[in-house]
């Protein structure tokens, strides 16, 4: 699961953001000033930081300056202001991205999702292993043993980002917005037509791919990865 440092001073942006962020499957360690913040940092794998600038003890440009000489992981900076002069601040602190506030949550979330992509920090696990099944992102190819499986698009991509994150719930909601996108406008149980269409064609072929039903929830893969 891709993890999440919050820093602010600010509680309530530290539980809005928070909120959104677990519901788009993130993982959040939460930290009330650049000090605490390193604490985390050096207890917790992180895979992006979101540093307010304003903050006591240590203020988000010298935090992220500590954490561009420790941590090869992308930073973005929350400011009320907007003078060019604290954007060259930030920037030369060594800052990926520049979030003004107030702000709107999606964006904060395609931000994080576009440098993640930047900083390709998944590009390891571009083929996931479940026991005997490797789903591969590379080719769209599913092998398991000697035989290899193409799905449809969408089939494949749900089942990848369950893959990718074993375990962990995620309603239908969350599941259009990942696979289908934030613009999608048709019905929810479509994920429902996916997953019984995954099922079907994986109950015949191996015992690897296990999706369970969460009632009232929603969906979440069973499996051993390797």
């Amino acid at each position: 699961m891709t993890t999440i440092l919050i820093a602010d001073d600010d509680i309530n942006i530290l539980q809005l953001v928070n909120i959104h962020l677990t519901e788009a499957g993130y993982k959040v360690f939460q930290a009330k000033d650049g000090t605490e913040a390193l604490g985390v940092l050096n207890r917790e794998a992180c895979d992006l930081a979101v540093v307010d600038v304003m903050m006591p003890f240590m203020d988000g440009y010298a935090l992220t300056r500590e954490i561009r000489r420790e941590y090869d992981i992308p930073v973005i900076l929350l400011t009320a202001k907007n003078q060019i002069e604290d954007k060259e601040e930030g920037f030369r602190s060594g800052t990926d991205d520049y979030l003004v506030k107030p702000f709107e949550p999606k964006e904060l979330h395609f931000r994080i999702e576009a440098l993640l992509r930047r900083y390709d920090k998944h590009s390891d696990e571009s083929i996931i292993y479940l026991g005997n099944t490797a789903i591969n992102k590379k080719n769209y190819e599913i092998q398991i043993g000697n035989r290899t499986i193409l799905l449809p698009l969408k089939e494949f991509e749900l089942l990848y980002f369950l893959a990718l994150n074993p375990m962990q719930v995620f309603s239908r909601h969350q599941l259009i917005e990942h696979i289908w996108g934030l613009d999608y406008e048709g019905d929810e149980r479509t994920v429902d037509v996916h997953v019984k269409r995954l099922r079907e064609r994986f109950s015949k072929l191996t015992d690897d791919v296990q999706i369970k039903t969460v009632r009232g929830v929603g969906y979440s893969l069973e499996a051993n990865r390797r």
